[in-house]
């Protein structure tokens, strides 16, 4: 049974998870029989990890239902789950450059809770693999947690951090999505198959960035506007500071598709609020994680134009009598490349870079 205003995009929650055949398939056979109570799903960002614990997360929380004979609230928890509103499906996002003890703390009490709606809950931990220091305070809530708990880890990569709680979980892979299979996806919602073989070339391995740039007209006037700085500066502080203003502008923008999704998940929320009158309306983690992904955007622009303007000294490097110039724009590219995620002074590093590369006029 469909309800109507809960689900989006058509289909179940499953089929939001692009190319991880395997991955899917265990999970919703794990999810029919006697679950275990600890996953961790690990593969790199854009690679449907999320999407495939919202699905899951839907299953677990929808069997108490099935079990009854009740298909209208078993389709509602997987609705809400997949749209990350089911009250008891527990978010826990980093509020900072790693998850901190406060935050492990703020697990172990969540975890502690009784579920509200039946005898299930989930708790959903994403970019575990920046746990640091709150690790071993978590082993023990992780290991044996009350019954009914379900734990589901999100994970890039498996830092030396997460090795302890790993062995207590279920470990689920996921692939680095190709070109191609997000070129497919993006044709598969509409978007003109040329267009998403190019936005698909860019995008990183992550279709929700694929999905933005499609929408994006702008994308190549972004590309030809990192790609020609190198031919607008002078060595001057004044010529580099107005060449990374005019980028920084692109990039805010490009940031108008995203703004433009939020507002719709603002009115979904809201109206599913209205519609269905869930307990905490999930207003602030919404807002937390429009925060978290206009940050990510800015960070994925930077890179792929810093991308483009490596290709321009590349291509300078092929041609040129003496290429030292062009092999030290491309040092300092890449030393820019490795701070920008996590110095948030974007500016400045830029206008830095900007100064140091030499002038191709």
């Amino acid at each position: 049974m469909s309800l109507p205003g809960l689900e989006a995009p058509p289909g179940d929650a499953w089929s939001d998870v692009v190319g991880q055949q395997g991955a899917v398939a265990m999970l919703r056979h794990a999810a029919q029989g006697d679950t275990p109570h600890a996953w961790l799903f690990v593969g790199p960002h854009g690679s449907g990890k999320r999407a495939a614990a919202r699905a899951f997360a839907g299953d677990l929380l929808a069997a108490e239902a099935l079990a009854a004979g009740d298909e209208e609230s078993a389709a509602r928890s997987r609705a809400l789950a997949r749209g990350e509103q089911h009250p008891d499906l527990v978010i826990v996002d980093r509020e900072g450059a790693s998850i901190s003890v406060g935050q492990a703390d703020e697990i172990i009490r969540r975890a502690s809770r009784s579920a509200i709606e039946g005898s299930r809950k989930v708790l959903l931990l994403d970019e575990f693999h920046l746990v640091k220091d709150a690790g071993p305070k978590l082993l023990k809530t992780i290991e044996e947690p009350p019954e009914g708990t379900y734990f589901v880890v999100l994970a890039d990569e498996l830092p030396p951090e997460l090795v302890t709680i790993a062995s207590r979980c279920v470990r689920v892979d996921f692939d680095a999505l190709t070109a191609p299979l997000i070129a497919e996806r993006l044709v598969d919602e509409g978007v003109d198959p040329a267009r998403a073989g190019e936005v698909a070339a860019f995008a990183g391995g992550d279709l929700d960035r694929a999905r933005l740039l499609a929408a994006d007209e702008r994308l190549a006037l972004r590309l030809a506007a990192w790609r020609d700085l190198p031919r607008r500066l002078n060595g001057s502080g004044s010529a580099a500071a107005t060449g990374i203003a005019e980028l920084r502008a692109a990039i805010d923008d490009a940031e108008a598709p995203l703004k433009a999704r939020h507002a719709t998940e603002v009115e979904e929320l809201n109206e599913r609020i209205e519609r269905y009158g869930q307990r905490g309306s999930g207003a602030r983690q919404l807002e937390e994680r429009h925060r978290r992904e206009s940050r990510r955007l800015r960070t994925d622009e930077l890179r792929m134009g810093l991308g483009a303007l490596a290709a321009t000294y590349r291509d300078e490097m092929a041609v040129a009598a003496d290429p030292t110039g062009a092999i030290g724009a491309l040092e300092a590219i890449q030393e820019t490349a490795e701070r920008i995620e996590f110095n948030p002074n974007e500016e400045l590093q830029l206008i830095a870079l900007a100064i140091r590369l030499p002038s191709l006029n």
